[in-house]
């Protein structure tokens, strides 16, 4: 079999044009929208002393060498996350991007290791208020691409009929079969109670899973692939071991403010009520740069400056959002290479 032609081919790229096109058409629109809400748009840079610190993410790390040829070690960010939250702290209310990102050891039909991310950040608001967001945007790209039934894998979504809303443990309960919230009463995760319910239902474990490994590998097996069908779906309420960056609920420390947005079996966008306490969020970052040594035997610094300007940060919701993800779904593609103007080519091609 004779291998595929580069993208810049002629013939390719008058067929991949009209998607493009699509593209530049639905960011447009989006832009268009958060600017008469008042948002201000913000071009983080992508150099960063931390490239985020969550253990299954990897970064592509580069060297600075200064005019005396010192040397420090930096990453291209995986999020603009920490910069954007700084600009809340130094007074922006409402901020968004459109932000290259790297992230290394991905790549697929739903992966490129440089894509976009659209963020966007509210002062004051509930997280809750990303939900109606988030329909806005999915309903823009409906519009733009005259296209409102979205479909991957067999897996249709009507776009404009509102979203559908499920917590973590409802998810649990309905497509697996079992409880999750009392496998971390307080915020404290019993791993052994999580791995009987996961073996019961058929999903392997390994003695060196861990509570956050075992809730991952449930939630990718038997919840993610159903979720956004027939219509958009909200998964929030994530138990407290997998807050990240988001703070707990009021009165409830064994969720937390976070949420994650499925269109046809495809995780979207992934939002937080933030975290403002530096001292909760130095713990969490440092546990993840723990299972990160573990597992991989690398870790990744932590921003300090991030961490000093956290308390100056208002409260606030924010929401980071796959660009390509949501061209590929309107548009009809079947990877986000095809909606991307200059893939990265793989050295097969």
């Amino acid at each position: 079999m004779s291998a595929p032609s580069p993208w810049w081919d002629h013939d390719r790229h008058r067929d991949r044009r009209p998607w493009l096109i699509l593209r530049n058409r639905i960011k447009a629109a989006i832009r268009a929208w958060f600017e008469a809400q008042g948002f201000v748009e913000v071009d983080p840079l992508a150099l960063a002393v931390s490239p985020g610190n969550e253990t299954h993410l990897h970064a592509f790390a580069t060297e600075q060498i200064g005019t005396a040829l010192d040397r420090r070690r930096l990453y291209l960010h995986t999020s603009p996350e920490f910069a954007m939250k700084k600009l809340l702290a130094a007074g922006e209310d409402k901020i968004f991007t459109f932000a290259s990102v790297y992230r290394n050891r991905e790549r697929g039909a739903l992966h490129s290791p440089e894509f976009t991310m659209l963020e966007w950040y509210r002062a004051g608001a509930p997280y809750t208020a990303l939900w109606d967001d988030c329909a806005t945007i999915l309903s823009l790209a409906a519009e733009i691409s005259q296209n409102a039934a979205w479909t991957f894998r067999g897996r249709d979504a009507e776009i404009g009929a509102g979203l559908d809303r499920i917590t973590l443990d409802e998810a649990f309960q309905r497509y697996a079969g079992f409880a999750l919230l009392d496998t971390c009463r307080g915020g404290k995760p019993d791993r052994d109670a999580l791995a009987a319910r996961a073996q019961a239902a058929g999903i392997r474990i390994a003695p060196d899973d861990t509570w956050p490994d075992i809730f991952s590998r449930v939630l990718v097996e038997k919840i993610e692939p159903v979720l956004g069908s027939p219509r958009p779906t909200i998964l929030a309420e994530y138990p407290a071991p997998e807050a990240a960056l988001a703070r707990t609920v009021p009165d409830r420390p064994e969720v937390a403010e976070r949420f994650e947005l499925y269109v046809s079996g495809v995780e979207l966008a992934n939002g937080f009520g933030e975290l403002g306490d530096a001292s909760e969020q130095r713990r969490r970052l440092a546990h993840e740069m723990d299972e990160k040594a573990r597992i991989y035997g690398e870790r990744y610094p932590l921003d300090e400056d991030f961490l000093a300007a956290l308390p100056h940060m208002p409260p606030a919701s924010g929401c980071a959002l796959g660009f390509e993800r949501l061209v590929m779904l309107a548009a009809g593609a079947t990877q986000v290479d095809q909606v991307i103007w200059t893939p990265l080519a793989d050295e097969s091609k």
